[in-house]
């Protein structure tokens, strides 16, 4: 039976499948994000996502399927990723303030066995509403942005800040659910459709 693994340390996406309804295991890859050198948003998404998979792919047993995914804001032509420190997160927050951003989602999926892969990105659309310096600093101080791509998410409290979305919401959030369940069930992986306490 082939067993589902992701491979991330990320809690938003580990809430977003298990919600889903997966059964899988979690293997937290070790890369470095900034080695695949300057490439396009959607290049370096997939690049990302593929070298987290393979991260893990030696000590995944053999029949697995292993999930990676990497995210990236895009404004104005310029790449934002996780925030190096507060004033960093308060530069890009202050930057989106007000304005359309893009969130690019890369996805990759391996299934061990037979080699079958899958390597994909999806890009939203998102409209911030305006934020005050003392807002931004509010948010800031919660510790939410420090570890999110262009330093907000949009299923905390950063989501008060969201006025509209253009794309998959699951996008924005780190993994698009609708390809990705669409991926799975062409290599045999369904989740069970069960009540769950998300709320």
């Amino acid at each position: 039976m082939k067993k589902l693994i992701l491979a991330s340390a990320s809690k938003r996406r580990y809430e977003i499948l298990n919600n889903a309804g997966y059964d899988f295991d979690v293997i937290v890859p070790d890369i470095d994000e900034d080695s695949p050198g300057n490439l396009s948003p959607p290049d370096l998404v997939r690049a990302l996502a593929r070298l987290k998979a393979h991260a893990v792919l030696t000590s995944a047993p053999e029949d697995s399927v292993v999930l990676a995914s990497d995210t990236v804001v895009v404004f104005r032509g310029e790449i934002y990723g996780k925030p190096k420190n507060k004033a960093h997160a308060f530069s890009m927050l202050e930057h989106l303030s007000g304005d359309t951003h893009h969130v690019c989602t890369g996805v990759y999926i391996h299934h061990k066995q037979s080699g079958k892969e899958s390597l994909f990105y999806e890009r939203a659309a998102v409209r911030m509403a305006p934020m005050s310096a003392s807002e931004i600093e509010a948010y800031i101080d919660t510790g939410q942005p420090m570890d999110k791509a262009g330093s907000y998410g949009i299923q905390g409290c950063g989501g008060m800040f969201v006025s509209g979305i253009d794309g998959d919401f699951f996008t924005v959030c780190g993994l698009p659910l609708s390809r990705v369940y669409g991926e799975l069930k062409e290599i045999g992986i369904l989740p069970a459709i069960r009540d769950v306490d998300y709320i």
